[in-house]
């Protein structure tokens, strides 16, 4: 009898079985009705880029055929919010001086024309465009340094060469042989940008090279795409800063993203040429896993971090990517783009990177 009596208490005080929590309303919420997807599994990796782990996330925005099949956005941003782009501003970069090649304006291969390289003996006249545009330049360039402050990047923008990144840029001296080893540097970037600034207009004036890359920005890029709210900041010189300094909508970037799945092609218009994209998409000699200003899916050398998925996702996925987790996923064979905007330290760069990974591997190749 008595043992008959504690049964009840046992099982009250026994702990209850639970399965898995839901995925939270807000995941499920940022998945559109009819979306052809697997929600519940797409929610949860939802939740997981949005998690603590992962650092602040901002804008999440999936594309599947040209479809939205989520979108959610953090406290305090929406769809209007421009944010910048760190380092995905380089792609833009590289698609720019893609469409002045396309234009006549400048050559792949030609020496880089920078006046200063130009002067008889200097050994940085053998850098061409094609080098800066793989980040094979050879210039001294220390895209991180301890400490920070130390680095050109730092300097260039926040330092003694915030007001003429671009002579910042140029000034340094070779550290390698041109096209010998890939040196990823924002600095690298900004010389592109003066590059176009200079085939645009032969006015030195700070106020005519910012107006004539905003004419050309806008008229060839922005509005043929439909990036309607992409905005791009310019030093004193009125130098675009290219590596790093245009800000944009998460809808801006899914569509600059678009753009390039499409082989350069948006609206109906051809922004720039199909091989202009094959060429930003293949291996540099320096890296495989980096091309012309866009970053692949393809193993690094032994002793560089992995950016991407290649154990996880097709070869020809490519990538924007930027500084405290920016970016822009353009994978061609799954129909995909994924837009992550936000703030991650690199402790939370490991889980966002895991929740990107399974969100990628939830679409099949088409």
């Amino acid at each position: 009898m008595l043992a008959l009596l504690c049964v009840p208490a046992l099982a009250a005080c026994s702990p209850q079985e639970t399965g898995p929590q839901p995925p939270s309303a807000e995941s499920r919420a940022a998945i559109p009705r009819g979306a052809d997807v697997p929600r519940e599994k797409l929610a949860y990796a939802i939740d997981d880029v949005f998690a603590e782990a992962a650092g602040e996330t901002r804008a999440l925005l999936i594309l599947h055929d040209g479809k939205v099949v989520a979108e959610r956005y953090g406290e305090g941003y929406d769809a209007d919010t421009a944010m910048i782009g760190w380092s995905m501003s380089k792609t833009v970069t590289g698609v720019l001086i893609g469409m002045l090649i396309a234009d006549g304006a400048l050559s792949l291969d030609q020496p880089a024309p920078i006046p200063a390289w130009q002067r008889p003996g200097d050994p940085r006249g053998d850098i061409t465009i094609r080098h800066l545009l793989q980040m094979r330049s050879g210039l001294r360039h220390a895209e991180t340094a301890n400490p920070a402050q130390d680095a050109d990047t730092v300097r260039m923008l926040a330092v003694d060469g915030r007001d003429d990144m671009a002579a910042y840029a140029e000034t340094q001296p070779l550290d390698q042989t041109p096209g010998e080893q890939f040196n990823y540097a924002t600095p690298t970037s900004v010389i592109l940008a003066d590059i176009a600034a200079r085939a645009l207009t032969r006015s030195t004036d700070p106020d005519r090279r910012r107006d004539a890359m905003h004419r050309y920005l806008q008229m060839r890029l922005f509005d043929p795409v439909g990036m309607d709210a992409t905005i791009a900041e310019y030093d004193r010189a009125g130098t675009m800063i290219g590596g790093s300094m245009i800000h944009a909508p998460a809808r801006d970037w899914a569509k600059f993203g678009e753009m390039l799945r499409h082989g350069g092609m948006a609206n109906g218009a051809q922004i720039v040429p199909r091989g202009w994209v094959r060429f930003m998409t293949t291996s540099s000699p320096g890296d495989p896993a980096y091309g012309g200003h866009v970053w692949l899916n393809h193993p690094r050398p032994e002793g560089r971090n992995a950016v991407l998925f290649p154990a996880d996702a097709p070869d020809t996925l490519f990538a924007a990517l930027g500084h405290r987790g920016q970016f822009t996923i353009v994978s061609p064979e799954q129909g995909l783009i994924i837009v992550r905007l936000g703030n991650s330290d690199r402790a939370q760069m490991d889980a966002l990177h895991a929740a990107l990974r399974e969100i990628v591997t939830l679409f099949p190749d088409q």
